[in-house]
């Protein structure tokens, strides 16, 4: 199963206000539309792929309209004969999973055809794990059809992977944008930039945030947390070992409650303000994402240090933590470095965002932190 692009697709089936919906999905580069007539299909733009979406099989002498791609219910043979008939428009599978016999369907198309598009009647997301599993390795897509966006959401990433696109049901204006988001959530990388430390500072009794996850964090994995939205070092987790206490990998012993991390679409949050269930940006040393789910947020009363760093060209980033050697964070070749154990001189792993921040979304504007 291909995973290098997701797919993003509107079912325009039932969608009502059809033409606003329509401008918006191609403002935000939506792969395809879908409908179920062939006379729906002539006043959509080439610029989208046009797929026509029967839920019953077809033939060759089935009107397909001006669609690229036509998905219904068929064999292998009888894709062979509508490719011959139409051979430019892609083919694909149609499969209504209800039970076994349909899943068993479904893994099989999954598995050898270049597009399946799959309709799942239950709610429970153990069938889509098992189709994902049969197509592992295999070089077609598999779209998902998805009721609303939490849904779609949660197909993205079921077994880590998540369907390679989700079509979702189109009901208001505004889902289109979403629905790219939810595809490409945690998926953009961060550049890091090597920070040369400049002074290390115990500042006093205050409060620090330990960030819980819900997920299992890699040994070069944390979140960059820091005091302005112009610079963030990276924390690493409480995944290596310590000699007083078992490891929790899933902990980000984070910083002062004022510290900014980065969350969804790459907005800045406050360490204060994050609570169970919001997602957060997990980065590794080589710049990778993802988003992971807080599970809880322990504010307590520490000694805390700062630690002012600064980048190649100048630029000055500070990060204030709890004063203890446990508290880490990462330097290059995914060094795991003690924060009471800098000095002046030591490089840490950091990303210096270019624009201001306003509510936490970023925006060119003047802004001095300091």
């Amino acid at each position: 199963m291909s995973t290098t692009t997701r797919l993003c697709w509107l079912d325009l089936r039932e969608a009502p206000s059809r033409d606003a919906i329509v401008e918006e999905a191609l403002h935000h580069g939506i792969d395809a539309l879908v409908t179920a007539h062939p006379d729906d299909l002539a006043d959509l733009p080439p610029s989208v792929d046009r797929v026509l979406l029967s839920e019953e099989p077809i033939d060759t002498t089935t009107p397909i309209g001006a669609a690229d791609v036509v998905v219904a219910p068929m064999t292998p043979e009888e894709r062979q004969a509508l490719e011959r008939a139409h051979p430019d428009v892609r083919f694909g599978v149609y499969v209504d999973v209800a039970d076994a016999p349909t899943l068993e369907d479904a893994c099989v198309a999954a598995a050898r055809e270049d597009l399946t598009v799959i309709r799942f009647r239950d709610p429970t997301k153990i069938p889509l794990e098992i189709v994902l599993a049969a197509a592992s390795g295999a070089s077609g897509s598999v779209v998902t059809l998805a009721g609303d966006l939490e849904e779609a959401e949660i197909v993205f990433t079921v077994l880590e992977h998540g369907s390679d696109g989700v079509a979702l049901r189109a009901r208001a204006v505004g889902e289109a944008g979403a629905l790219r988001s939810a595809a490409r959530a945690g998926s953009d990388p961060v550049k890091l930039e090597e920070l040369r430390v400049v002074r290390t500072t115990h500042v006093g009794l205050g409060e620090r945030a330990c960030i819980d996850t819900c997920s299992y964090l890699g040994l070069d994995e944390g979140i960059l947390v820091g005091s302005t939205s112009k610079g963030q070092i990276l924390c690493v987790s409480e995944t290596h070992p310590l000699p007083y206490m078992p490891t929790r990998p899933f902990r980000v012993n984070a910083g002062a409650i004022h510290s900014y991390t980065v969350g969804e679409g790459g907005r800045t949050r406050y360490l204060s303000e994050l609570t169970a269930g919001d997602r957060v940006t997990a980065v590794r040393t080589d710049g990778s994402t993802r988003l992971v789910t807080v599970g809880r947020v322990k504010i307590e009363s520490r000694p805390l240090i700062s630690i002012d760093a600064e980048s190649a060209d100048g630029r000055p980033v500070n990060l204030i933590l709890q004063h203890d050697w446990h508290v880490r964070v990462l330097g290059p070749g995914a060094e795991v470095l003690n924060s009471t154990e800098l000095r002046p001189g030591h490089l840490v792993l950091g990303y210096l965002p270019t624009a201001d921040r306003h509510v936490g979304y970023p925006i060119e504007e003047y802004c001095r932190e300091q």
